[in-house]
């Protein structure tokens, strides 16, 4: 039976192995479709048939990996690895916590890794390897306390790390390590700490308050934590039937010794756990009847010692040892070849790194060559543009010179005309006096009509100035019209008269009125303009 289970779990373990290669490294967290009995199996710490409950984690650690689910298929393999644990069965194991670790290792479940670190440390307790055990023990308890100091976790979650040095240091009968560790796990311990652990604790503690000689407090604290252990994990009672028994033997009770651990070596035959231990239960029976004078019985206990020492203590032995330093020896080349691979991947990782690198300098040379190019060339045709635009205002300006030049030598051959206007008029106004005088050779009627040619003449003489006058300022008078929409024709030739830079004298000869009229006709313009007596007429007109 127990080299058909080895068989079989190593057949399991090299599946598993062949498994992990092609598993992501983060789980999806999906349950299978069997996560009820999943979810018992892992709630339940034991179980009366061990057997089948092993068989069915079997399958479910197959449709973990095939669903690729890394955190179910380690968690049940710590599951497994406890059911054969019990059997007494750690050489098996072993084997499946170093495949959780493998799984572990896949990716970056550093809590699991501290728990497996844990179960492989008590394991090699148990294989008496002080050392080792250390060692693992103590890899968990500072992966755990990475995860506690990064808020992953709580402190209280150390207390099963300080449980499990407290309960190897039992097992090696060094009782004062094992209280220092305690003293951590009650330091650690508050309301989040699961009951399983709170009764362990307890327990650990009667343990060492019966070393101390404290035999009355060791046996309460006992009765305290057994009801919770024949709920839970009535399979432990192996122990806590088994340390009890030291108890009433350090109290002289030989008759509750000897039943207590008679019903210890018959929780571990009902349960089928912690068979390893009962070698032990046998040797303390041996010694009690051996004590109290039953050599017979005695001499039968030690030979069941004995037989079961050699069941199960054989793996323990010296002779048996080197099995499993060639499987350390195996796991440390291992080990060798994964850093191998690693350094290996890092090396190429710094070759892509640097070719990464190369590339990206030549990116970056060539994204500033054509920035620099694009700031020249846009600096170029802004320079360019600068230029045309210094150009086309010059030129603008030069036309608005010209055109301004054009303007005053119109006005200027304006006003001359108007001059020449000027004196005309004066010269026919003296015509026409003479001639309405009705002196000379022409009568009156002839007289008559020729003055009215000339006020006709005159008219027209308005209107021609005024067309010029408008061809040349075209702007003027709709300006003015617009600001000003309520002066007159005769305010709007005054205006022009102003700009052309005419005097009141001679816009009284031209406009046929007096100087002071003039005056008088201005003066009416600049109220109509709105203007006050700073504003100097002939500049605000020659601004419009």
């Amino acid at each position: 039976m127990f080299f058909s289970k080895q068989f079989t779990i190593l057949t399991l373990t090299l599946c598993i192995a062949v498994s992990t290669h092609a598993l992501i490294s983060v789980s999806d967290n999906n349950p299978p479709q069997d996560y009820d009995l999943y979810a018992q199996l892992l709630q339940n710490d034991q179980t009366q048939n061990t057997d089948s409950s092993a068989e069915e984690l079997k399958i479910l650690i197959q449709a973990a990996l095939q669903d690729k689910d890394t955190i179910r298929a380690i968690n049940t393999l710590m599951k497994l690895a406890r059911n054969y644990s019990h059997q007494a069965n750690h050489k098996i194991t072993y084997d499946v916590l170093w495949t959780a670790l493998s799984l572990a290792d896949e990716g970056d479940f550093d809590f699991e890794k501290s728990e497996i670190y844990r179960a492989i440390g008590r394991h090699y307790n148990y294989f008496n390897r002080r050392e080792k055990s250390l060692e693992y023990l103590n890899r968990s308890l500072n992966k755990k306390k990475q995860l506690v100091a990064e808020d992953k976790l709580k402190e209280s979650s150390l207390t099963s790390n300080y449980l499990a040095f407290t309960s190897s240091f039992r097992e090696l009968n060094e009782l004062k390590l094992g209280k220092i560790y305690l003293d951590s796990c009650f330091m650690y311990m508050d309301s989040t700490v699961r009951p399983s652990n709170r009764a362990f604790i307890k327990f650990e503690h009667a343990v060492i308050l019966n070393d101390e000689e404290k035999h009355q407090n060791a046996l309460e604290t006992f009765n305290e934590v057994l009801p919770w252990f024949t709920d839970f994990i009535p399979s432990y009672n192996v122990l806590v039937y088994t340390y009890m028994g030291d108890v009433a033997k350090d109290l002289k009770d030989f008759s509750e010794s000897e039943r207590l651990y008679a019903q210890a070596l018959e929780t571990s035959y009902r349960f089928n756990a912690h068979n390893d231990f009962t070698p032990l239960i046998h040797e303390r029976l041996a010694e009690l009847y051996f004590s109290q004078g039953h050599f017979e019985k005695a001499y039968s206990s030690m030979k069941s010692a004995k037989k079961l020492d050699g069941i199960y203590f054989d793996s323990r032995s010296v002779n048996n040892r080197p099995l499993l330093e060639i499987q350390d020896a195996f796991l440390k080349e291992k080990e060798l070849q994964a850093k191998a691979e690693q350094n290996q991947k890092i090396i190429q990782f710094k070759q892509e790194e640097k070719v990464l690198l190369l590339q990206k300098v030549i990116l970056i040379g060539l994204v500033i060559s054509i920035v620099i190019f694009g700031l020249l060339y846009l600096n170029i045709v802004r320079a360019k543009h600068r230029a045309e635009k210094r150009i086309l205002s010059k030129k603008r300006a030069f036309e608005m010179q010209k055109n301004q030049e054009v303007i005053e030598l119109k006005n200027k051959e304006l006003a001359a005309s108007v001059i020449k206007l000027i004196e005309k008029d004066s010269f026919i106004d003296a015509l026409k006096k003479k001639l309405s005088d009705g002196t000379g050779d022409i009568d009156r009627r002839e007289a008559k009509q020729i003055i009215n040619s000339i006020s006709n003449s005159n008219n027209d003489n308005w209107t021609e100035f005024e067309a010029r006058f408008i061809s040349i300022n075209k702007k003027f008078y709709t300006k003015l019209s617009t600001k000003f929409p309520n002066l007159t024709v005769n305010d709007q030739r005054l205006c022009a008269l102003v700009k052309l830079n005419f005097s009141s004298k001679e816009i009284a000869k031209l406009l046929n009125m007096s100087v002071e009229s003039v005056h008088t006709t201005r003066s009416r313009l600049r109220k109509k303009l709105e203007l006050s007596r700073n504003t100097n007429l002939k500049q605000f007109i020659a601004d419009i």
